[in-house]
């Protein structure tokens, strides 16, 4: 399959809509937005993500989708179909590499999504990063914002890693179907070692 078509399935599925606007606010946006997105209960995008921390590096377009309390869902294509998906909710996080007729499971919380995505965050802290909310595990953050949403938010992480991901129409409260969060893996498919994640994302 090729990722045109890869993409256009993953965006079907999510029901990623992509109307835009242009105008902006200032750096911090005022109260009553904040509290309007902490109350907010899931968010979609495609982002354009660049990460440098301390065992991965390096960019990609992810589609991702988020839901409260702690349900979250990534894909990120490669040049021959989807290179992972990956899939947290109830505390247990899974991750299928297609490509390497591969999985992994481990507990959704901070340690195994930097151990999987080099992100020291939980899936919670995903969704506040990305509405520009305050994450107090994080070092520093920045949002630039559009109307009601950031559309671009850079922080440094607690072990140090800095990530920069730059949304393109970022929407609020969409409602998400219940199978973007199920995931299971095809029969044959061999389980990994979270020894093994670093050295996927190592190849070209």
């Amino acid at each position: 399959m090729n990722v045109g078509a890869t993409r256009a399935c993953a965006w079907a599925v999510l029901g990623v809509s992509w109307t835009t606007a242009c105008a902006s606010l200032p750096s911090r946006p005022p109260e009553s937005l904040l509290a309007e997105l902490r109350a907010a209960r899931s968010y979609r995008a495609e982002l354009g993500v660049k990460l440098r921390g301390p065992n991965l590096r390096g960019r990609a377009q992810v589609l991702i989708a988020c839901e409260r309390p702690d349900r979250l869902r990534l894909e990120v294509p490669g040049p021959g179909g989807v290179r992972l998906v990956a899939v947290a909710e109830a505390g247990r996080l899974l991750a299928v590499f297609p490509a390497e007729a591969a999985y992994y499971r481990a507990a959704a919380d901070r340690e195994e999504l930097r151990a999987l995505l080099g992100l020291e965050l939980t899936p919670a802290e995903v969704m506040d990063l990305l509405l520009g909310l305050d994450v107090p595990s994080a070092r520093e953050q920045e949002s630039r914002w559009g109307p009601r949403l950031p559309t671009r938010v850079e922080a440094t992480l607690a072990d140090g890693a800095r990530v920069r991901a730059v949304a393109r129409a970022p929407e609020l409260d969409p409602d998400l179907p219940r199978a973007a969060f199920e995931l299971t893996w095809p029969a044959g498919y061999r389980a990994l070692s979270r020894d093994e994640l670093q050295s996927l994302w190592s190849r070209p």
